[in-house]
């Protein structure tokens, strides 16, 4: 029993000096990358784009979609997700990779403005560092609106506006239920779920995107089977 006790503390120890190691890193990552650009800089970097989209703009059903599928506690958090985290941590561990990372909408657009995509821990350190400055500077409707003109959604496309007009010849405020709750699923993994991509691919997200809503009471069943029928990903101008 003596030799468990050592050997647990030993662990713990261990674990504390390489965790310590990498907080700092992302600590050194994250003050670099807020000293080479403020973040009030880049704000009106992004809002000087012509194609920058309020939040009221764009449909209601597709700001609920966005907020089920990607952070369903984004009003909630101060902008990390402890659950999303833990959970994220357990599934990486069972499938001993980095796959899942438990990112909130805050935390995302800190990586879109000021990081690489690479997976490395002390990228996300970083990555927390500012998703709390972000928090501190704007409120929730803004982080989302910066969100939503900074995020990917394939095919070249940077912004909320470039994704509807490209995918559906027309402006977001146009967008019917069945293309909101389509493009709310794309940016997770746009190299798959562009619908010029794959459309079986696509239209699965966007059923994935209705049963997040359903479970979190921003749609009942029989409103997410109505949105699921009312066209087929197929129809889609855009698609060559």
């Amino acid at each position: 029993m003596k030799y468990i006790k050592r050997f647990l503390m030993l662990l713990i120890v261990i674990v504390l000096v390489i965790g310590g190691y990498y907080v700092y890193l992302g600590y050194q990552m994250y003050d670099k990358a807020k000293k080479e650009k403020p973040f009030d800089e880049m704000v009106e970097t992004i809002k000087s784009n012509q194609n920058y989209t309020s939040l009221d703009q764009l449909p209601s059903i597709y700001l609920d979609a966005v907020i089920a599928v990607e952070d369903h506690r984004f009003y909630e958090h101060g902008g990390i997700d402890v659950l999303a985290i833990g959970r994220a941590i357990g599934n990486d561990i069972i499938s001993l990779s980095f796959k899942e990372g438990g990112s909130t909408i805050t935390q995302q657009l800190a990586k879109n403005l000021y990081f690489t995509q690479e997976k490395k821990i002390e990228r996300k350190i970083a990555e927390v560092f500012m998703a709390f400055d972000i928090e501190k500077t704007c409120d929730k409707d803004e982080i989302l609106e910066l969100y939503l003109n900074t995020i990917y959604f394939g095919d070249g496309y940077y912004c909320v506006k470039d994704a509807s007009l490209g995918y559906f010849d027309k402006l977001p405020s146009e967008m019917n239920e069945y293309e909101a709750t389509l493009l709310a699923g794309i940016p997770n993994a746009p190299s798959a779920y562009s619908p010029t991509n794959s459309t079986v691919l696509a239209s699965q997200r966007q059923r994935q995107v209705l049963e997040r809503m359903v479970k979190c009471n921003y749609l009942d069943q029989e409103e997410a089977d109505k949105i699921a029928a009312l066209g087929s990903v197929e129809q889609i101008d855009r698609i060559d």
